[in-house]
């Protein structure tokens, strides 16, 4: 089963997103802040992360950057407020395979993390 790990300081965004990828089937774990993520991957690696940028103690890119270096093989989403081009370059040229912006369609959130899943399955 899956895992997703899904990691933003709005708590609405948190409790919807966790329900949503449940009802799916996958395997969810949720964190407030990266410092939480972090905590939370040194335990169970997740298959998939979806990563807000601005959090407070350690923001979104820190995760990604340890995560490209300790564990490549996770997908990253970032999902986040920064919505201008040089922030969606600068994510997706640290490594990030998705970078969607808010607000945002959670049926096409579902189906890109269905799609960039599918593809790791199919290797």
């Amino acid at each position: 089963m899956d895992k997703i790990l899904i990691v933003d300081d709005e708590p609405n965004i948190l409790l919807s997103l966790e329900f949503l990828f449940k009802k799916e089937g996958y395997r969810v774990f949720i964190a407030r802040d990266g410092e939480e993520a972090l905590a939370i991957i040194e335990e169970n690696v997740p298959t998939l992360i979806i990563l807000d940028i601005m959090m407070p103690k350690v923001d979104g890119y820190e995760v990604c950057n340890f995560l490209k270096e300790h564990h490549p093989e996770v997908k990253i989403i970032f999902l986040t407020a920064k919505g201008k081009q040089k922030d969606k370059e600068k994510g997706l040229g640290m490594g990030a395979d998705l970078y969607l912006t808010k607000p945002f369609s959670t049926k096409e959130l579902v189906a890109q993390v269905k799609q960039l899943l599918q593809v790791e399955t199919n290797n």
